[in-house]
């Protein structure tokens, strides 16, 4: 059985346990304090979730983990079979990790300095918004980011553009209330409050 070392409303996480219900795996989780990371340490060498072990093999970073289920497990496949479907994908994930997540992590960075540039923070925090767009644009006659049915471009993405329509109290994470905060939920994303919704239907693990 996969175990899966996990914190509490962690968005990587979360990417790991939809792909691990899409493809209806069983899973152990061991829920870890992020006050303590000895055991993350321990396991893997590093300090950051999620990371799995699956039968021996000890992975981290979450869409490598995503990558690699698909390859173990190809039931319900997350990556199209189609090169250039697949290429794709690919291409949207390289972009949302290096690209899209980038405004949110220097806001977050910049608040922890004495005297934050607050015209820095609304230039990133005005990008976050703008970028909604692009997703409203890329669920035109598609129920999902790269069509018809979920793949791993879905499970990058979801669990940090939820947060436009959905807060949950407990949450207490800055990262997530920056994300809340810079990406209003309008008229304008129909689509994009759709797919939110619709994904978040889905079981995770």
């Amino acid at each position: 059985m996969i175990k899966l070392y996990r914190f509490k409303f962690s968005t990587n996480v979360e990417r790991v346990a939809l792909a691990l219900a899409h493809k209806n795996l069983p899973v152990e989780s061991i829920w870890v304090d992020s006050e303590d990371r000895s055991l993350v340490r321990r396991v893997s060498g590093q300090d950051l979730v999620p990371v799995i072990d699956d039968e021996g093999a000890v992975i981290w970073d979450s869409m490598v983990i995503v990558e690699h289920l698909d390859r173990r497990y190809p039931q319900a496949p997350l990556y199209p079979k189609d090169p250039a479907r697949r290429a794709e994908t690919t291409v949207f994930i390289d972009w949302f990790n290096r690209v899209w997540k980038r405004p949110p992590n220097l806001i977050y960075d910049e608040t922890q300095k004495a005297d934050p540039d607050r015209g820095r923070i609304e230039e990133w925090g005005r990008q976050i918004t703008v970028a909604m767009d692009v997703f409203e644009d890329l669920l035109t006659g598609r129920d999902y980011l790269m069509g018809k049915e979920l793949s791993a471009a879905d499970v990058c993405a979801f669990p940090f553009l939820k947060y436009a329509t959905i807060h949950v109290p407990e949450d207490k994470h800055l990262f997530h209330d920056i994300l809340i905060e810079r990406m209003p939920m309008t008229e304008r994303h129909p689509k994009l409050a759709a797919w939110i919704e619709r994904v978040d239907a889905r079981p995770r693990a």
